[in-house]
């Protein structure tokens, strides 16, 4: 069984920064897709950014380009996204995804992309 935990998230004021981590277990596949999404109160799930394993092809959201970067560290199986210049509409719940690409070298923003979830994490972002 695939088990992602994220961690990292917190409490901190417009203009900071915060790292947040994804730690994979279990996944065996050579290729693969992963990814942060986001789910606030009333609103829809909100695709942060993916990568691609091989490729290392990346995708953002319009809202945090430019702001958030994603990367991982495939010695020790980790996901991280890097969240500067933090925005009270970026308090949200932050989970992180993994899964198999549905073909060519990126991975799509679509929750459907990916198999496995994590528990989610919150970051809240004060004005």
């Amino acid at each position: 069984q695939v088990q992602l935990v994220e961690s990292g998230g917190g409490s901190v004021q417009a203009g900071g920064s915060l790292r947040l981590s994804c730690a994979v277990s279990r996944y065996t596949y050579s290729s693969y897709c992963m990814g942060w999404f986001r789910l606030a109160p009333g609103k829809e799930r909100e695709a942060v950014a993916t990568i691609h394993s091989s490729s290392g092809s990346t995708y953002y959201g319009d809202s945090v380009k430019g702001r958030f970067t994603i990367f991982r560290n495939n010695a020790n199986n980790t996901l991280y996204l890097q969240m500067n210049s933090l925005k009270p509409e970026d308090t949200s719940l932050y989970y992180c995804a993994a899964g198999h690409p549905p073909g060519g070298n990126w991975c799509p923003p679509s929750p459907f992309t990916f198999a496995y979830w994590g528990q989610g994490t919150q970051v809240t972002v004060s004005s």
